[in-house]
């Protein structure tokens, strides 16, 4: 036979790809595998020659008949062919590619499992990479293109897989069965051979070496302790608190409304710790060593609303605790006090007790709230609502096999796929409004646009500081109806009742002006949904700040007026108490106004089955505020967090119930990660700051009250521990050191900055992370984007290569030479 030409190939480099950047993995493997593939296929004509005249007789037949069909039936690349017809060596190639091997095909995955064993037990059994079938080698990395058309079938792989599994450990069999990328199904065939295969083998142990009864009962022992552990962290599983409502409330309403009733779950812990703290080292010991015996006042049930009244004189506010020292070693007596010469190892001091505990709280709820924040940049990185392939395709659990279960996972991946065709459609229609806009817009439209939007702005800040203006002057005044009533000496219930009025205006205009901002918003138009909810969110937060602000200055000032006549502490914990429970009653009426009597009207009087929507901002900025509430309060009530431990509770379930009864899923697209980040950082920064803010103010410059209170007596609150650490100095020598740790680290100013700039830089570090980590994730799209037009390009190349093989086999190309592609 003669001797074929060879092919000389020259690849251009940078046809199409000049202005690209090089990939930043920079896989020199793939790209030179191309390469010397086109190579190795030019080198392997002389080989594979006879086989392919002896297959493609008729076609060369063909060829010779007609050489203009066949020279059409291959177009060169670029013609404009939408989708062309590879040869069957092309498509071989294709389906060598690591994208059409790895994680697509069966065979291809059991090969490379089969590669992956042999490789971990480093044993020189296998044979060689030449004796293998080429068609079970996963990819165009390792291994080099199939000349033999015979293939191995599925059945010869898994046997191959089989026997190299059998000779690893069974710990090492069983974590590559549970890696493998395959089903159920494969997996199950898989364990079923090997377990066929060893059987025998296990046989002749045991005939050989048989085991005894203490050996079994080891075996059986260490089955059942197993089965234990497993049983135990499915309980803990479930024995998280909400567990199967937070997967209901995800399934049937997605990840956005799920938001709301985690953030209602965070702060429920952040109260938690707090009262356990406050409960471990200062109430228990007040209930336990109490004050003198006070009068109470008969118990009515408007306390619960006022928090007057029965609860004036009890643990939950500040004026019932002492300025004592339990375990006081030095007693008083008409000579002076005496010590004992054998005093106790540490005397503990209530007043100290009471300012550590709030500083121990406000230090672990700062810890929490930067770990939450850091957690929320991480998670908001890769959200994305376009991996529609992810979510249809990898979102099952196969190992969901209770009916419920199996009915949440399927509601769940309903809402998702529901969410990101809402977002799609959204998407596009936002698209196409902003360029229809874009385009028809004039210069005076913008302006008219612009001027509209000034508008806005305007009346909304009008409006928040006529709120501000209006509760001042109000506030004013009922203090001053209130002072009165006590010089007349009125009824109690009528004292009691005034009271209630300040709250209920707050809370009213808290509930109402969200409705003016939304009605601004429709008159704006913004241009974007996402830009809407943070302008809504904006204007609410200005609302509630400036408001709280004011308070805050209010309660201040009572100080110098009620310092010489009751416990103004007691007062503003008892102001603190009234709007929290004025905010949780007006929750419940927009509750039953906004949500059950609205879908009573739509589906009795209107006849619609459209529902109204839930509204997360809102709800989200309601749950802020009653927080902050309760973070302004603890130091005059060192129970309110117990009472907003109650409120979320109470208001998790009433929510769930009004949402499944009476809302539907909100129309606008939110990306629920996102929102989280926003939420927690709001929580973070205007609410917990500025509550610490107030609270170090508190501590630090103003006058505790001279009748009542742990603090009676004294200048500051501040001033107060400096003294007391000295007491405690004197009275045991034994305890110098924490003298020392109070002196050079709690009053050292220094350390508490440079504790907050550290706080800030994990949080600044942080989002620099996330913002690193969102454009390595750019890059790596694009890089997916040039790796695709390189395989694209690399691939024409191929078929020019495989077109020029076809033309030496044809007998009119006997004088061609060599050609370039």
């Amino acid at each position: 036979m003669s001797q074929p030409p060879s092919i000389t190939l020259h690849v251009l480099e940078g046809t199409e790809s000049d202005g690209q950047e090089p990939s930043p993995d920079n896989e020199r493997a793939l790209h030179t595998s191309f390469h010397q593939l086109i190579l190795e296929q030019s080198s392997l004509i002389e080989a594979g020659l006879e086989l392919e005249l002896q297959e493609r007789d008729r076609e060369s037949l063909a060829c010779l008949a007609t050489p203009d069909a066949c020279a059409g039936a291959w177009p060169e690349p670029g013609q404009g062919e939408k989708h062309p017809s590879y040869s069957s060596a092309s498509l071989q190639i294709l389906a060598s590619m690591p994208s059409r091997t790895i994680g697509r095909n069966l065979g291809a995955i059991i090969s490379q499992y089969c590669n992956r064993t042999a490789r971990l037990r480093r044993q020189s059994s296998r044979p060689p990479l030449q004796q293998l079938c080429r068609a079970a080698r996963p990819s165009l990395r390792q291994y080099d293109l199939e000349t033999d058309p015979t293939r191995a079938t599925l059945e010869d792989k898994r046997r191959l897989l089989v026997k190299e599994l059998l000779s690893v450990s069974p710990s090492q069999c069983s974590h590559m069965l549970l890696t493998m990328p395959l089903s159920l199904a494969e997996k199950r065939i898989l364990r079923r051979q090997l377990s066929g295969q060893r059987d025998p083998l296990r046989q002749r142990t045991h005939h050989r070496a048989p085991f005894s009864p203490c050996g079994w009962s080891k075996v059986y022992v260490i089955l059942g302790c197993r089965g234990l552990w497993y049983r135990l962290l499915s309980l803990l599983r479930t024995a998280q608190p909400w567990h199967y409502a937070l997967k209901q409330i995800g399934g049937r309403f997605g990840s956005s409304v799920l938001s709301y009733f985690l953030f209602l779950k965070m702060l429920l812990m952040f109260n938690f710790f707090s009262f356990l703290i406050l409960l471990a080292f200062v109430v228990v010991l007040q209930a336990v060593y109490p004050p003198a015996s006070v009068s109470p006042q008969p118990f009515t049930g408007l306390e619960l609303l006022t928090g007057a009244g029965y609860f004036t004189h009890s643990l939950l506010y500040y004026g019932y605790y002492r300025n004592v020292t339990l375990n006081d070693p030095c007693t008083s007596s008409p000579k002076g006090s005496v010590c004992p010469l054998a005093a106790p190892l540490l005397p503990y001091n209530l007043p100290l007790a009471y300012l550590f505990s709030i500083g121990v709280s406000f230090l672990v709820t700062c810890i929490l709230l930067v770990y939450s924040v850091s957690r929320s940049f991480r998670e908001s990185v890769g959200s994305s609502t376009g991996d529609l392939a992810i979510k249809v395709f990898c979102t099952w659990d196969f190992k969901v096999i209770q009916r419920h279960s199996v009915k949440l996972q399927c509601e769940n991946i309903c809402t998702q796929l529901k969410i990101w065709q809402l977002c799609h459609c959204s998407l596009q229609e936002l698209l196409v409004e902003h360029r229809s806009r874009s385009r028809s817009r004039s210069r005076c439209q913008c302006l008219g646009h612009c001027i509209v939007m000034l508008l806005a702005w305007v009346l909304a800040l009008g409006s928040v500081s006529g709120c501000v203006l209006a509760v001042h002057y109000f506030s004013e005044h009922m203090h001053m109806v209130q002072q009165e009533q006590q010089a007349q000496g009125s009824g109690r219930w009528q004292q009691e009742a005034i009271l209630l009025v300040l709250p209920l205006v707050v809370s009213l205009l808290n509930a109402l002006m969200p409705r003016l901002f939304n009605l601004l918003a429709m008159w704006e138009k913004q241009d974007s949904p996402v830009t809407q909810v943070y302008v809504a969110i904006i204007r609410n937060l200005i609302l509630k700040t400036m408001v709280l602000i004011l308070l805050c200055s209010q309660w201040l000032r009572r100080s110098v007026i009620c310092s010489t006549e009751e416990c103004w502490e007691t007062c503003v914990g008892q102001d603190l108490y009234r709007f929290m429970v004025m905010d949780f009653i007006f929750t419940l009426l927009d509750m039953l106004f906004g949500e059950l009597i609205w879908r009573l009207i739509l589906e009795k009087k209107l006849k619609t089955k459209q529902r109204p929507e839930f509204d997360i901002a809102r709800n989200v900025l309601e749950l802020i505020y009653g927080q902050t509430l309760t973070w302004l309060g603890i130091l005059f009530a060192p129970l309110l967090p117990a009472v907003q431990m109650l409120k979320l509770l109470l208001l998790f379930y009433i929510k769930k119930t009004s949402l499944m009864w009476n809302c539907q899923s909100p129309s606008k697209p939110w990306q629920a990660s996102r929102m989280s980040t926003m939420f927690i950082t709001l929580l973070c920064f205007p609410s917990f700051l500025g509550a610490a803010a107030f609270l170090s103010y508190t501590i630090w410059s103003v006058q505790p009250s001279e009748t009542c209170g742990p603090f009676r007596g004294l200048e500051t609150i501040y001033k107060s521990g400096k003294r007391w650490v000295l007491v405690l100095e004197k009275s045991n020598p034994n305890i110098t050191w924490f003298a020392w740790v109070y002196q050079h680290l709690l009053e050292n100013t220094w350390l508490m900055f440079f504790i907050s700039v550290a706080l800030i830089a994990v949080i600044y570090f942080n989002i620099q992370v996330v913002r690193g980590r969102q454009r390595i994730i750019c890059l790596l799209q694009e890089q997916i984007a040039n790796e695709g037009e390189d395989k694209v390009f690399l691939i024409e190349k191929l078929h020019c290569v495989y077109k020029q093989r076809q033309m030496l086999l044809s007998p009119s190309a006997g004088s061609w030479g060599t050609m370039e592609c």
